[in-house]
């Protein structure tokens, strides 16, 4: 499977933001997830990491 689990970096810490992510889309400022259950998070942020063999992604709210 191809899917990362997305975090939220917070105060140096990492925390879960939603499982499973298969689809991220950037609009403006903000970033759309979508997982593989048909969720969907949006957050005002930017990636800034993706590990994809650790199926990681690393976000920092701006």
């Amino acid at each position: 499977m191809c899917e990362a689990n997305a975090y939220v970096k917070n105060n140096g810490n990492e925390e879960l933001l939603l499982e499973s992510v298969d689809k991220i889309t950037p609009q403006d400022d903000m970033l759309i997830l979508e997982n593989i259950f048909g969720q969907r998070k949006i957050i005002k942020g930017k990636i800034v990491e993706m590990a994809l063999v650790s199926h990681k992604i690393v976000i920092e709210r701006t």
